[in-house]
């Protein structure tokens, strides 16, 4: 049964934003995975006896604590290399921070209205974890989504990672949620009755563990022998006319060197000068190169489509098997300007080179290299699941291009790479991750780093990786399994909360 609501005070508040602004330290690079738990639980434990707009308060304070730290490296982004004014740069950063605390605020204003009279375990066991997750996946779809710092990546290298390849990052989610909603149950409960919550929390890691244990895929063909290379351009100069020629000669040396190696890969916009200015001096003779060595490249390049002067951000493969694909989910305000009309030319973020990319159709085909077909994703987009599943199950490998120089020596780049991690262990498949100054890394089918680079180095990654066949239940349902759950779970307790009104 519901208590009566209490009076909250500054100390709550205060624990609120605090308890938010502990939980990045769980995801990379710290990987302080505890607070994962704590962190969240403590809020949990601050929902148990509030109104719902005391609840959503205190769930927005979580937020501005959590995403104030978490994506701090947005301000990076618009002031040191947007080259925007402090202030400008620090009152874009608040209020993205403040837009994205709005979804802890709605799961708490939602799981304490809808709790009607259910007990307080069913209560915080049952509603709290589902609504949790189900406004983190509101959070990685609405606008476009912003998929950072969702629970499910703190747990990459620990046994709750097992469920990725049953129910994907939100199954994980779910699982880190309700971890923290025990952990509450285990406190509040006095007595024996308190061992019932933690031998709960056992069960769900064991069964976890063990999930992880299924294969999913199986090796197909050879092994390949593999190189990413990071050529390290600093994302000042990438646009610069002086800088362009030097960087194409560095990757063709880079690869002049590895031509020992199946497959190649570059990282996003590895090369700054449009496909077609290239295609005749500088890609047809590196094409006829490449087949003379029995090596595929994979490498990204701005595209433009001659007929209608329309631009990608694309990953092209030169070999045996010449192909093209072109992103398809992008940044906002980065590469496209949402509201362009009105914002172009206000501020001098919004007018960066090639910041009007267009989107790429989704029905694109995935890349042949090395005789493999690849599941290819450009950067930010690998940070949305259901659009990398899109290839499987025929790709047989994962292979990513992404530009992390907009971001410096922040959280950002190894949170990308922990996310990236996610993909591969969804999938069962290895990844193959070539960025422009870091983090490079392979990536087995579990998402274990079977090797990975330094930051702001040249260096070329190589070793060798096995594809792999088959299907994941992730792969086959994507998230309509683990949200049609959630979903179910918030009605049916709403419903038997009202009936014993």
């Amino acid at each position: 049964m519901a208590t009566d609501p209490i009076r909250i005070s500054w100390r709550h508040r205060l624990l609120a934003i605090l308890a938010g602004a502990v939980l990045p330290f769980a995801f990379a690079p710290l990987d302080l995975f505890p607070l994962a738990f704590l962190a969240p639980a403590m809020l949990f434990w601050l929902w148990c006896k509030v109104t719902p707009w005391q609840a959503s308060q205190l769930g927005f304070l979580f937020g501005l604590g959590q995403f104030g730290v978490g994506v701090s490296w947005i301000y990076v982004a618009i002031h040191d290399v947007g080259q925007s004014p402090a202030w400008l740069a620090g009152g874009m950063t608040l209020l993205l921070v403040a837009f994205l605390s709005l979804y802890p605020a709605l799961a708490g204003w939602l799981v304490v209205r809808l709790r009607g009279r259910l007990s307080g375990s069913l209560w915080m066991l049952g509603l709290v974890p589902a609504l949790w997750v189900l406004t983190e996946w509101l959070r990685g779809w609405i606008i476009t989504g912003f998929t950072w710092l969702q629970l499910g990546y703190s747990q990459i290298d620990l046994p709750l990672s097992g469920l990725a390849s049953w129910l994907g990052v939100y199954g994980v989610s779910w699982a880190v949620a309700l971890s923290s909603a025990l952990l509450v149950s285990a406190i509040r409960q006095v007595g024996t009755g308190r061992w019932i919550p933690l031998t709960g929390l056992f069960v769900l890691w064991v069964v976890a563990w063990l999930a992880g244990q299924m294969p999913w895929s199986t090796p197909v063909g050879k092994e390949l022998k593999v190189a990413l290379i990071q050529g390290n351009s600093p994302q000042t100069t990438k646009w610069d006319p002086d800088k362009i020629k030097m960087r194409q000669d560095l990757y063709l040396r880079l690869t002049r060197a590895n031509w020992d190696r199946d497959l190649i890969v570059w990282p996003e916009n590895a090369l700054t000068t449009f496909y077609h200015n290239l295609d005749k001096d500088y890609l047809q003779p590196l094409a006829a190169e490449a087949r003379t060595h029995h090596t595929d490249i994979v490498f990204g390049v701005p595209f433009m489509d001659l007929n209608t002067d329309r631009y990608y951000s694309s990953m092209a493969s030169i070999g045996a098997t010449p192909g093209i694909y072109h992103k398809r989910h992008l940044v906002p305000f980065g590469e496209y300007v949402p509201f362009e009309s009105l914002l172009r030319g206000l501020i001098g973020f919004f007018d960066l080179p090639m910041s009007g990319f267009s989107r790429g159709e989704n029905d694109q085909s995935y890349l042949m290299a090395a005789g493999q077909p690849l599941a290819p994703s450009v950067c930010y987009e690998d940070t949305f699941s259901e659009e990398v599943i899109d290839f499987l199950p025929h790709a047989t490998l994962l292979v990513n291009g992404s530009n992390n120089g907009w971001y410096g020596d922040s959280f950002a780049p190894p949170q990308h790479l922990q996310m990236s991690r996610m993909r591969a262990a969804e999938t069962a498949r290895p990844l193959l991750r070539a960025t422009t100054n870091g983090i490079s890394a392979i990536v087995d089918y579990r998402g274990r780093i079977v090797s990975r680079s330094a930051q702001f180095k040249t260096v070329v990654l190589t070793g060798v990786v096995q594809p792999r066949q088959g299907a994941t239940l992730y792969v086959r349902v994507g998230n309509s399994l683990v949200i049609g759950l959630v979903i179910g779970l918030v009605l049916l307790l709403w419903w038997r909360g009202r009936q014993q009104c």
